[in-house]
């Protein structure tokens, strides 16, 4: 996996005080949905391209809001996804708020035992080529 903690962002980042009115806007946005006045470094990153930034947090506040699913099992499939894809900043940034969301360390190495297993038979099921069960296919 890939150190993050000694990678510098491509284009750096772009702090509030330097920032457009249309990236402030975004960062305003950010910090009123989640009572704070933080902005990590994913949004100032991408933030040169304020098109990106606006449809990316548009999109990630409209996905990880409450629904079906409870926004602590919506970080929790986050963290999955960003193990299966390597992710290391993703990763840290969901695990804390997860944990902030109230996933205990037990809950937290349970989900890694799945992730694990999952990926494991993945690979096998793609390397062994295993045709569906009928009774898996969709019956429409």
């Amino acid at each position: 996996m890939v150190n993050y903690t000694d990678r510098m962002s491509t284009l750096g980042l772009i702090e509030y005080k330097d920032a457009s009115p249309e990236v402030r806007a975004v960062y305003d946005d950010i910090r009123a949905t989640r009572k704070t006045d933080f902005i990590n470094n994913f949004w100032k990153a991408i933030a040169h391209d304020p098109a990106t930034l606006k449809r990316t947090w548009e999109s990630i506040k409209q996905i990880m809001a409450p629904g079906a699913l409870d926004p602590l099992t919506k970080e929790m499939i986050y963290i999955a996804v960003s193990v299966t894809n390597q992710c290391g900043y993703c990763i840290a940034s969901h695990t804390v708020s997860a944990q902030n969301k109230g996933m205990t360390d037990a809950m937290f190495k349970e989900m890694m035992a799945v992730v694990g297993m999952a990926n494991e038979t993945n690979k096998l099921v793609t390397g062994y080529q295993v045709e569906i069960d009928e009774q898996f296919k969709p019956s429409r």
